[in-house]
């Protein structure tokens, strides 16, 4: 697949000034640059069907694979935050489950592993693994490291499989490359999915919409169809560097399953003060055509806020989303209150560059001596 094919379309806007004579060149006003604002903030993949209403839960496809998954999915990271206690994880991650959250949410490098441990501790009681739909992230990025990361999340997780396995933080724009090149960590996914030890492969960012689509791009370039993408889908995301606007549409168009995160930014978007009330982000969130919007739930009043939110939740039509975007438009447009696009507050692996691994023997061959 050629690039030009594949991102057409992409970036909206784009246009380039074309002058008569070079008189008139020199005294014309800039071409305007490529831009990823869209003229229409609400003109996003909105749902019509809510997803089927068992108990206090809605249930969506999982992509083209025939799972289906709860709309609400539970964020592993504050699940291992020093604020909450053991007993009181297994506490809400049983509670949760009970009340119809079948998707957990995690990472390898989440609080250096204790939010995998307390995950695991959890499910393995009373058959609570077989109730739910497991989900952890690997940073690793060569084959060797991407594998030693699988098999250390398995065992804490206490777990023999993992349902669905994505390469985590695709921030930098040579990630994909790196990802499936020879010795690459897609090597140790593909293994370790015949092996059993995964069902499902993604992939997760949150810096830049473009560098979602470099990644889908170099997959079909190797004619690799990935399950899921994990990405923020936030009423802020709309108006700037938009992943519902670049992205969201190729993975409805492709049934790859779509992951919301950062509905409120660990919080720092609610900081914003924007006029819109709490349960109104993730109605928005849940609004767009996503399999699951994952939040952070650290305390019962979270819990209990996303139940109220799938139970009061109706599909909203343009009209209302534009409303509500209009609302959060002065506090979005420069990307001030979503800090995991616009600094390396968020970024672990920027910060942790061994996670990733060394360069694969064959960069290594080519590598000339830096000095």
């Amino acid at each position: 697949m050629e690039r030009r094919s594949f991102l057409q379309g992409a970036a909206l806007g784009a246009g380039l000034a074309v002058s008569g004579s070079a008189g008139a060149a020199v005294n014309a006003p800039p071409a305007p640059l490529p831009t990823t604002r869209p003229n229409d903030p609400a003109d996003l993949p909105l749902v019509t069907d809510p997803g089927e209403r068992r108990g206090e839960m809605l249930y969506r496809p999982f992509g083209r694979t025939g799972e289906k998954i709860s709309a609400i999915g539970m964020g592993g990271f504050h699940l291992g935050k020093s604020a909450v206690t053991d007993a009181e994880a297994t506490r809400l991650i049983h509670e949760g489950v009970d009340r119809g959250i079948t998707f957990m949410d995690n990472c390898w490098d989440y609080n250096e592993g204790r939010s995998e441990e307390r995950m695991g501790i959890a499910l393995e009681q009373d058959g609570y693994r077989n109730k739910v739909f497991l989900m952890s992230k690997m940073d690793g990025r060569t084959k060797q490291e991407a594998m030693k990361q699988i098999d250390q999340s398995l065992r804490r997780l206490r777990t023999d499989r993992i349902d669905l396995v994505q390469h985590h933080e695709i921030l930098r724009y040579d990630d994909p490359d790196r990802v499936f090149a020879e010795g690459g960590a897609m090597e140790a996914f593909q293994e370790a999915k015949k092996a059993g030890k995964l069902r499902y492969i993604g992939f997760t960012g949150h810096k830049d919409p473009r560098i979602h689509l470099q990644m889908l791009e170099v997959a079909a370039e190797r004619g690799f169809h990935f399950d899921s993408v994990q990405m923020p889908l936030n009423v802020m995301d709309a108006h700037f560097r938009s992943f519902g606007h670049l992205v969201l549409p190729y993975l409805v168009q492709n049934g790859i399953a779509a992951l919301a995160m950062k509905t409120f930014g660990d919080g720092v978007i609610l900081k914003s003060d924007a006029p819109i009330k709490p349960i109104e982000y993730l109605h928005f969130s849940l609004n767009l055509q996503t399999s699951v919007v994952i939040t952070g739930i650290q305390n019962q009043r979270d819990l209990d806020q996303a139940f109220e939110a799938v139970k009061t939740f109706k599909p909203m039509d343009k009209a209302t989303v534009a409303e509500l975007l209009t609302r959060s438009r002065p506090y979005a447009l420069e990307g001030k209150y979503e800090l995991f696009k616009t600094s390396a507050t968020f970024d672990g692996t920027a910060k942790n560059a061994a996670w990733l691994g060394e360069d694969v023997p064959g960069v290594k061959k080519l590598a000339p001596t830096m000095e």
